[in-house]
């Protein structure tokens, strides 16, 4: 069993609430893998409590932190530095503390968007073709970036708020089209890659209603939802014959960045760090 010492290297996730986060089963999982002496703490923290527990982690010897929901946006404000892409997106997810106490943040979600679709599609790239992105979030800004900076010739933004969405698209730049969402399964037409970055079809959520009759059968359809793994859009692009990639390896991906920069070693997603995260969905 792992046991900690007094020079134990600390990190941990922000959020609230965070009882629900998954981060801390999947970097113990790394820790325990590599025999790190540290620990990966939830740290439920209110919203107007945020700046002053992100400026006292230094102080209490943290190497730095995740943020979750409602914290990304807010967290941008309160960093000393921040990365291009954690500015152009307009959040923090990753915060990593220097040698002189200073919070450097950045956004690892497009990253872990990226290594996702290539580790389960090595032959996959952004410049295959036009992308339609469903969303407009935090999730859906990183994705839209990540695909504009990989070469995607055209991103067809879809979004039930239209001014969410044209916001979206002036602030990230790059080729993309905003539809309306009346329109969603004619923007389909001709697309090599489908993204879900909203909540329908999550657990608990209302279902996604797509029809997916004009979307080509060489198609990629991926959901970042991975509450149920395998989502209604997924089951039914699947049994049309597209190939599928689950929103899981986005978060498992997102985090390689912030275990090598806390704790000294870069750690890979594989199958066994997959069924152990699954695994505490259906303990």
């Amino acid at each position: 069993m792992r046991t900690l010492t007094g020079r134990a290297l600390l990190a941990g996730v922000v959020g609230w609430p965070v009882a629900h986060s998954r981060s801390p089963r999947l970097h113990g999982f790394w820790l325990d893998e590599h025999k790190i002496d540290g620990a990966y703490l939830p740290l439920a923290v209110r919203p107007e409590n945020l700046a002053t527990v992100l400026r006292a982690l230094p102080l209490l010897g943290f190497r730095g932190v995740n943020l979750t929901v409602p914290h990304k946006e807010t967290a941008l404000a309160v960093v000393d530095w921040a990365s291009d892409a954690a500015r152009r997106i307009g959040a923090v997810n990753t915060i990593v503390i220097d040698a002189d106490g200073r919070l450097e943040g950045s956004n690892t979600d497009g990253f872990g968007f990226l290594e996702n679709l290539a580790a389960a599609l090595p032959r996959w790239r952004a410049s295959d073709g036009a992308a339609v992105l469903l969303g407009a979030g935090g999730a859906a800004r990183a994705i839209a970036a990540a695909l504009a900076d990989g070469g995607a010739p055209e991103i067809r933004l879809v979004n039930r708020t239209p001014a969410r969405a044209r916001r979206l698209a002036a602030e990230i730049g790059g080729p993309i089209r905003v539809v309306d969402w009346p329109e969603r399964a004619a923007a389909l037409a001709d697309a090599a890659l489908l993204v879900n970055a909203t909540t329908l079809g999550m657990a608990g959520q209302p279902p996604l209603e797509l029809k997916l009759s004009a979307l080509p059968s060489g198609a990629v359809v991926n959901d970042i939802v991975y509450a149920p793994l395998e989502t209604p859009l997924l089951a039914a692009a699947r049994a049309r014959g597209n190939r599928v990639v689950d929103g899981l390896g986005m978060l498992l991906h997102q985090a390689r960045p912030g275990f090598a920069a806390w704790f000294g070693v870069a750690p890979q997603v594989t199958a066994a760090l997959r069924d152990f995260v699954l695994a505490e969905a259906s303990a």
